[in-house]
């Protein structure tokens, strides 16, 4: 199936509270880095998450991240379907790269294109 959700992140003021509270409630796996705190959620499960506190707005929301074939055309097609992007493509270290969008209600969807 193409387009498959494959990420999802949880925003947050104050990181080290937060990953207590999911790791607490869920028995999720944590692992904290310098940016965020990676996830998973189940060893057998691709999708993973992290959570990170941005140090500026939005400070807390929930995304989840749809893998794309070309962040560029999934913008455009967002916007001709009545969203809005909010992010352009941004890249990320390991060469992939990322971009949120809003849809026609409003909701924040975020975008992955690997390397």
């Amino acid at each position: 199936m193409p387009n498959p959700v494959v990420h999802f992140e949880i925003g947050c003021r104050d990181r080290e509270k937060t990953t207590a509270f999911y790791q607490q409630l869920f028995d999720w796996q944590m692992t904290s880095g310098a940016m965020s705190t990676d996830i998973k959620t189940d060893a057998g499960s691709p999708v993973t998450g992290h959570i990170v506190s941005l140090g500026h707005e939005p400070h807390n929301y929930t995304n989840f991240y749809v893998e794309v074939p070309s962040l560029v055309d999934a913008l455009a097609k967002a916007g001709e379907l009545g969203g809005k992007t909010l992010i352009p493509p941004v890249p990320l270290p390991n060469g992939s790269h990322f971009a949120w969008f809003a849809d026609p209600d409003g909701n924040t969807i975020g975008l992955l294109q690997r390397s």
